[in-house]
């Protein structure tokens, strides 16, 4: 029982580190942007976000060619399995 209460423990300290690092708020948002900025100055953001949307849009495209492919490969097999057990006018 010794075991299983520290694992629980353990998993709840995890999850309670990993939910306070994702709450961020408003004036956490606003020096992050003020920090990425200045490192970046405000003519490299709109790059920035546009390489960005092309490269997520990229990943869109080949993500539903990779799904059509799946979709078309399974279409196959079941059409191969029912013309394997259709009955043959031999």
């Amino acid at each position: 029982m010794k075991s299983c209460l520290s694992v629980e423990i353990s998993l709840n300290y995890t999850m309670n580190a990993t939910v306070a690092f994702m709450n961020l708020g408003g004036p956490e948002m606003i020096v992050i942007f003020v920090v990425i900025l200045l490192l970046f100055g405000a003519k490299k953001i709109p790059e920035l976000a546009r390489g960005l949307g092309k490269s997520m849009g990229e990943f869109k495209k080949a993500r539903e060619e990779f799904e059509h492919e799946i979709t078309r490969a399974e279409d196959e097999v079941k059409i191969r399995e029912a013309a394997g057990k259709e009955p043959r006018d031999s």
